[in-house]
């Protein structure tokens, strides 16, 4: 199959979307789990994404390709107001990471493996913790004000800005860049992974709008 063109940083300039891909292992708790409640955070700051430009999916390194999040997963988006309809698991592929723009995972070891693909991945893949963690060191102002240029360039922009940072901007500790795997874990866990991730796209989804989370729902 032949992949399509890539974007990535700097390319397709003038394309007016931004391709944020989620990856995990079997992409049936972590990384449904993170799509989801980004779509979810997304959509309460600007409404409608399509006519936003930014596209939120997910993918698995050993991915269970057509299979249903974990029923877990599923309560914890529940727990949230996430819808968790329509979901299918897919296998990570070449032209998952091609087209993306942004690739957040849930470990270092999910990291590399995207790296390890190729196609110019490393300055638009993190881990979603190592994200959050240097997107707060960026000063918003030094953003392109979405109200002004769109919500996709500020995301490009901040993206650069990120890989920019990541030479000096270091983990505390091994762990702190993880999102540990709550398959077969019963809901108490899961439910604590479901906080982990969302305290650590409440400053990304902030960051990619320019908008703070609602205060009241």
């Amino acid at each position: 199959m032949t992949a399509p063109e890539g974007r990535g940083i700097g390319a397709d300039a003038t394309g007016d979307t931004f391709r944020i891909l989620h990856v995990s292992t079997g992409n049936v708790c972590r990384s449904p789990i993170t799509e989801r409640l980004t779509r979810h955070a997304l959509s309460d700051r600007l409404g409608d994404l399509v006519t936003s430009g930014l596209i939120v999916e997910s993918a698995g390194t050993w991915g269970h390709e057509g299979a249903p999040m974990e029923a877990n997963a599923e309560i914890v988006l529940a727990d949230f107001g996430a819808d968790a309809s329509g979901f299918a698991g897919r296998e990570l592929l070449d032209e998952h990471v091609i087209r993306a723009d942004l690739v957040l995972t849930a470990t270092r070891d999910h990291r590399a493996q995207v790296i390890s693909m190729g196609h110019s991945a490393g300055l638009r893949t993190f881990t979603l913790k190592e994200f959050t963690r240097l997107v707060r060191a960026i000063d918003p102002a030094t953003l392109p004000d979405p109200r002004d240029e769109g919500v996709v360039e500020r995301a490009r922009a901040l993206v650069r800005a990120s890989a920019a940072l990541r030479g000096w901007l270091l983990a505390p500790s091994p762990d702190a860049d993880e999102v540990y795997d709550p398959y077969g874990a019963p809901i108490t866990f899961f439910r604590s992974i479901g906080d982990e991730i969302n305290q650590a796209l409440d400053p990304v989804v902030t960051a990619l709008t320019g908008i703070s989370a609602p205060t009241c729902r």
